[in-house]
């Protein structure tokens, strides 16, 4: 899309192979928004394995985010352009409230839910994360990848993780700035939570593989996706976004 390049996946864990059961991530990939305030949309959610149903939860969480979040995208990218974070999280709380009402979402559906939005417009430099639970985001800066959430955010490791429906007021909503040539993976915390262990190898090697001179082709990237990381099993999710200089 112009200078912009998106690459998304999301495969079954080996856990769910091991089982014979389904996937419970899911994602949405999509532009929302008129032609003056239109905004790429990633969104990427995570069933709980305790919730039996939490696939169906998952599915259609980010598709009725997406659609509430076109309604409110010229509100959307004014506040960004203003960089205004209060005015977004409060958007941000009216539609993935709306979201959760017309998707239906029980206790039994349960779901985490991570949103990106980022503007076509190559001036507007903001980026806005709108989630819900763990998963979240990452930014490959100089060949390291680095927290895109906010300084003393635990939830990527905390294991009592805040899911959609009952945690739909606890929407966490933070601002970024990106620069051409930055790496941006929004991802369900089958691939953030490796991210952040102890051992690098994993991280290097995404790293390498997505911080290089040339952006992955779609096969490649699904099958980097899968890159194995150990006493890791679970579905894995990730979007990442490339781009160019002018």
């Amino acid at each position: 899309m112009g200078r912009v390049t998106v690459r998304a996946a999301s495969v079954r864990g080996d856990s769910h192979n091991w089982e014979g059961t389904c996937r419970q991530d899911a994602m949405t990939v999509t532009r929302i928004g008129p032609p003056d305030a239109e905004m790429l949309l990633l969104a990427v959610a995570d069933g709980l394995g305790s919730a039996k149903s939490s696939h169906f939860g998952s599915y259609r969480m980010t598709r009725q985010a997406a659609i509430k979040l076109d309604q409110e995208a010229e509100s959307i990218f004014a506040a960004l352009s203003a960089q205004d974070e209060g005015e977004l999280r409060g958007i941000a709380n009216k539609a993935i409230v709306g979201a959760v009402g017309e998707a239906r979402i029980a206790e039994y559906e349960a779901t985490t839910l991570h949103v990106l939005l980022v503007p076509t417009n190559a001036d507007v430099r903001e980026r806005v994360v709108f989630s819900v639970g763990d998963g979240g985001l990452f930014v490959l800066r100089g060949g390291r990848w680095e927290h895109g959430n906010p300084a003393g955010d635990s939830s990527l490791l905390d294991t009592r993780t805040e899911a959609l429906p009952h945690a739909y007021r606890s929407v966490k909503s933070f601002l970024l700035r990106t620069e051409p040539g930055e790496v941006l993976l929004l991802g369900t915390d089958g691939i953030t939570n490796p991210l952040t262990q102890k051992d690098p190898e994993f991280a290097l090697r995404l790293a390498h593989a997505w911080g290089g001179p040339e952006i992955p082709s779609l096969s490649d990237f699904v099958w980097q996706a899968q890159t194995r990381a150990k006493s890791y099993d679970d579905d894995r999710t990730v979007i990442c976004v490339w781009e160019e200089g002018a």
